[in-house]
């Protein structure tokens, strides 16, 4: 597990058990709550590693934190609305549409600013993403969770905002840890003014504690070892093997939550997994390496 393969499917474990820690939690918390708790656990450590680093957290772009940090703590925030009101595979897969709104949002970029015409590869990927996103919310909407998956798709799209973001601080000269820390700090200050929306602070239980505790746990260290994935690894590589989130949370869910699961939904979540990593490569045609690795760690 100590090879960058190896450390991108622990950390996609980890994101997976983190999303099914969510999905306990949600029972007892609002996903506000939980955001908030998550930020907390979240600035501790990166404080820590600020430290351990010698690093400072002191900022020359505190806008360009701001606006990455609100766009993030949203997605995060429908991300967490969703893993309650779906299946945990379907909420984790609709999130991992990001890489196809990032991929859209760069080369329509690009031609907005006169670059070359519309790469026929995007269209295909994209078509592929949405026909994904189709099939998966199928059973949902039969179900009636169409806000569920409404919110899991938002934040697919936030995120690819939010890592657009990253990207740009990482060019700035933004360390990770610093990035992570204000991300953090955004997460408990959304999470503080939400609450009070949902009924305000819920009490705890030692199992209720536990289970957020295990959140900011579980989503550093899976953030840590993607990271050092990243950092040692082929870019295109690790970033398919980050995929294997939705068959980790695919898993858990059927095995600790009891969800419904067909053959249209598996199909959608291989569209996605198929158009993502598509993404992920037309993205190394436009971004740097180096900004497609910034992206995906923070």
């Amino acid at each position: 597990m100590r090879t960058p393969a190896g450390l991108m499917v622990l950390s996609s474990l980890l994101f997976a058990m983190m999303g099914a820690c969510v999905k306990l939690a949600a029972v007892r918390y609002a996903p506000g709550e939980i955001v908030l708790y998550r930020g907390i656990v979240g600035i501790i450590a990166m404080a820590i590693v600020a430290r351990l680093r010698r690093g400072t957290l002191r900022t020359a772009v505190p806008a360009m934190h701001f606006w990455r940090s609100l766009t993030g703590v949203i997605a995060l925030l429908l991300w967490f609305f969703a893993i309650a009101n779906l299946p945990l595979a379907t909420a984790v897969t609709l999130n991992y549409m990001s890489s196809v709104w990032m991929a859209l949002f760069l080369v329509g970029g690009a031609i907005a600013l006169g670059g070359s015409r519309v790469d026929p590869r995007l269209i295909l990927t994209v078509l592929v993403g949405f026909a994904g996103v189709a099939c998966v919310l199928q059973p949902a909407i039969a179900r009636d969770q169409i806000w569920g998956g409404l919110a899991g798709l938002l934040s697919g799209v936030l995120a690819a905002t939010a890592y657009l973001q990253v990207t740009a601080l990482g060019r700035a000269g933004e360390p990770d840890f610093r990035i992570v820390f204000y991300f953090s700090l955004g997460s408990i200050l959304a999470g503080a003014a939400t609450t009070p929306l949902t009924g305000g602070m819920h009490g705890h239980s030692a199992i209720g504690l536990a289970l957020l505790l295990a959140v900011g746990l579980l989503a550093t260290t899976a953030q840590m070892l993607m990271t050092r994935a990243y950092a040692s690894g082929p870019t295109l590589v690790i970033a398919s093997l980050q995929y294997l989130g939705i068959g980790w949370s695919f898993i858990l869910g059927v095995l600790f939550f009891d969800d419904p699961f067909t053959a249209l939904a598996l199909i959608g979540m291989g569209l996605i997994v198929a158009a993502g990593i598509a993404a992920t490569r037309l993205r190394q045609s436009v971004e740097p390496a180096s900004a497609v690795r910034t992206n995906v760690e923070t």
